[in-house]
């Protein structure tokens, strides 16, 4: 289980009917930190950008940067305890998120619900 994990939100996007989502949530994707690295999982429409961060080190507290560079961070934890499938959804990069972190709610189908939900926890 990762020791930490970020849900990162941001508005920019090449697609052109993202744009009719929430202004600043477009796109969504997850920083892991294993206690070794921080990993980043970025589930694009083409293909899942996999990235794993040799040259920064697992305690350096990567929010501040990202806030630094226009994105909305929400520390998240992952729910492993689950032991049936996740409801069936449409494949975005919401719902990649959501299987990572373990999260059953089919409710959830934007960024914006998304960052709604990981606020309130």
């Amino acid at each position: 289980m990762p020791a930490q994990a970020y849900v990162v939100f941001t508005g920019k996007t090449d697609i052109w009917w993202l744009k009719f989502l929430k202004s600043g949530y477009r796109h969504c994707f997850i920083l892991l930190n294993d206690g070794v690295r921080w990993i980043s999982i970025d589930p694009l429409a083409p293909y899942t950008d996999i990235q794993i961060y040799h040259h920064i080190e697992a305690d350096y507290d990567i929010a501040p940067w990202l806030k630094q560079q226009g994105y909305r961070v929400v520390e998240a934890s992952v729910n492993t305890a689950h032991n049936k499938p996740a409801p069936f959804m449409l494949y975005s990069c919401v719902e990649s998120v959501k299987r990572i972190l373990g999260l059953h709610c089919w409710r959830i189908m934007t960024p914006w619900q998304l960052y709604q939900y990981l606020n309130k926890k």
